[in-house]
């Protein structure tokens, strides 16, 4: 399968794993991509935040971490924070999992090519976001 899901140092199950699967799929689709072989590696701040400190020199929390490689399809490992995710949603007032479709959705966005460095680039990736949660996921 071309979409795998995973957990690092958690216990997390992820619900209707097809859906979401394919739901993926049609975002890289729709982007005019390939997917090839993407897996969601869900785990804890700690394990994040080594991983961030190791290979891309920052010493903060995040909720998302893409490693891609090269290729002509996507591939990549996707590690995700579930406990990043949990506060956010909390902060943002909205349900855990329409936070965890909303990063992974960056995740696969980041895999298209789009960028979050820059105030724009940040704006037009919250507006594929949400257009993708809008289309795919409610």
């Amino acid at each position: 399968m071309p979409v795998q899901f995973f957990n690092q140092n958690i216990r997390f199950s992820i619900r209707e794993k097809n859906r979401i699967r394919k739901n993926i799929l049609a975002v890289i689709r729709n982007e005019k991509e390939q997917a090839g072989k993407i897996n969601f590696i869900f785990c804890d701040d700690k394990f994040l935040l080594s991983l961030n400190k190791k290979f891309l020199r920052h010493n903060t929390y995040t909720d998302i971490i893409t490693f891609q490689y090269p290729g002509k399809k996507l591939s990549a490992e996707i590690f995700i924070s579930f406990s990043r995710v949990k506060e956010n949603a909390k902060q943002f007032h909205l349900p855990f999992e329409a936070e965890l479709h909303r990063v992974m959705i960056h995740g696969a966005l980041h895999l298209c090519g789009y960028k979050d460095k820059t105030a724009a680039q940040k704006k037009e990736m919250r507006e594929k976001e949400n257009f993708y949660l809008n289309l795919y996921f409610n």
